[in-house]
């Protein structure tokens, strides 16, 4: 599911994602390499993640419900769970979210835990 700038018809943007001219900003869980190549990584404020995922489109690779909620929250978009196995293409952008605190093991963290352990966003941009 890519979620399309209103300024652009879907049938246009549909077709600029198809022919690999206009590709989404992916969500992810947690920053991860999807495929071999080269990555640049930045830490990115909210705003600016904002304007990326509302500049660009976004798609969706959360696997956990809580995850999803935050960067719904924080994104002002409604992010759907969505645990796939995703290829970040070249050229294409990430926004990954990455807790301060490592969880302890085998524990799945609720929104609360999230925010209260914190978190900060970061771009990952497949460079080749």
């Amino acid at each position: 599911m890519i979620t399309r700038q209103p300024e652009l018809a879907d049938e246009v943007r549909e077709l600029l994602a198809l022919d690999g001219d206009l590709l989404p900003v992916v969500l992810l869980n947690g920053p991860v390499v999807t495929s071999t190549g080269l990555f640049g990584v930045s830490q990115v404020t909210v705003d600016e993640a904002r304007h990326l995922v509302h500049l660009h489109g976004w798609v969706s690779a959360v696997g956990h419900e809580a995850t999803a909620a935050v960067l719904s929250r924080i994104l002002r978009v409604n992010v759907p769970m969505n645990r796939v196995e995703y290829q970040q293409q070249v050229g294409q952008l990430a926004i990954a979210l990455t807790l301060n605190q490592r969880a302890p093991e085998g524990q799945v963290l609720s929104v609360e835990e999230m925010l209260k352990i914190g978190f900060s966003l970061l771009l990952l941009e497949r460079l080749e």
